[in-house]
């Protein structure tokens, strides 16, 4: 525990004021390049495996038919090329989301398009759909050894009309599921016109059974989809039956919301984009809570949205989480924040008597536990 503060606080007081000093956009691709860096020095990548990983039996889950090492992982945004999976699969996750990945090549929106709120500990981004396009992605997956779960989202191609999304997603899914544990459906980002739509009842059915029939009984992956915050809750709950009926792998909760009020600096803040951090965590911690009650452990939950601590990450699972993804916290809190989660998590378990992390899953109501 001691150690693992001065390792983070080390963090605080040098490297992150120095990244924090550019544009978000600027910062990212600085710390990618520290990496790439690193990776050339003999001993450098074994040497940060070692300072950010957090090893236990009691963290080990098996989600949706797959062996994940921990409950942890980075959600989408942050590796929208597949690149970083050499160095974030030695990061201390569990897993590692690569994309938003579609089928054509996507510039994303003009720059600037990534905003800090530092008070909030909070992010709001426009970015687009920004990526290379599934048939680099697929060059780039398929030079690299899979070393931790990793997980495909794939997003429709902003040129491509409604009528065309099944095929273009499926070009996506199919491409690159032979490098993927499971893939994503996105279609919950507020920055690409009208995919939100495809959450209304009716375009969601038949986006999805078109996709899933396009890619056959022979597709073997887990398939999840991904949802907003923003959408009222009776038809949050109608979706999550109709995940049930469609016989979805697993559904992740939830991407960016669009509603800037809990911003301690609104209204003067960018009002197009998604706002995620800690802003976001009560509202998905409630569609987590939710979905548990609907879906009784059915199908499996990823909970994302303001997790930037150990007692945040413990909240989310008590919600009913089965797994767990970091973006922003990360972002804010810096590499060592995976260590200090699994450890605190980890901690919990032992104290209160739990042999597994699954164990605490939907269990918030099931008495008091020490923390």
């Amino acid at each position: 525990m001691l150690l693992s503060s001065l390792k983070q606080g080390a963090y605080s007081a040098f490297l992150k004021p120095f990244l924090l000093s550019f544009d978000p956009e600027t910062a990212h691709e600085l710390a990618k390049s520290l990496l790439g860096i690193s990776r050339k020095i003999p001993g450098s990548m074994a040497l940060i495996e070692a300072m950010t990983s957090y090893q236990s039996d009691r963290l080990k889950a098996r989600v949706a038919g797959i062996e994940f090492e921990n409950p942890l992982g980075i959600g989408a945004g942050f590796d929208k090329t597949g690149e970083l999976y050499p160095f974030l699969s030695r990061m201390g996750f569990g897993h590692i989301e690569v994309g938003t990945i579609t089928a054509q090549t996507q510039p994303g929106n003009p720059k600037p398009r990534v905003f800090r709120y530092p008070e909030d500990q909070a992010l709001v981004n426009r970015m687009g759909f920004n990526n290379p396009g599934a048939d680099t992605a697929l060059k780039t997956l398929a030079s690299q050894k899979k070393i931790k779960v990793r997980g495909i989202n794939a997003g429709k191609t902003k040129i491509v009309p409604d009528e065309k999304a099944i095929e273009d997603y499926v070009y996506t899914l199919k491409n690159l599921s032979p490098y993927a544990d499971y893939v994503v459906i996105n279609i919950s980002s507020p920055n690409t016109p009208g995919l939100r739509n495809f959450q209304k009842q009716e375009n969601f059915v038949s986006l999805i059974q078109g996709i899933t029939d396009d890619l056959g009984k022979n597709f073997n992956l887990p398939v999840f989809v991904k949802f907003a915050p923003d959408m009222e809750i009776p038809d949050l709950e109608a979706l999550l039956e109709t995940c049930l009926n469609l016989k979805l792998g697993g559904v992740i909760l939830t991407n960016t919301t669009v509603d800037k009020s809990a911003l301690k600096k609104y209204p003067n803040v960018e009002m197009e984009g998604g706002l995620s951090g800690t802003p976001l965590k009560n509202r998905s911690t409630e569609f987590v809570r939710i979905a548990y009650r609907i879906l009784k452990g059915r199908i499996p939950i990823v909970g994302v949205g303001g997790i930037d601590s150990g007692p945040s990450a413990l909240e989310k699972i008590l919600a009913g989480a089965d797994l767990i993804q970091i973006y922003t916290g990360y972002i804010y809190q810096g590499p060592f924040l995976p260590f200090l989660i699994l450890e605190f998590l980890d901690r919990f378990l032992k104290k209160n008597g739990f042999n597994s992390i699954s164990e605490l899953v939907g269990k918030e109501k099931e008495g008091a536990f020490v923390r």
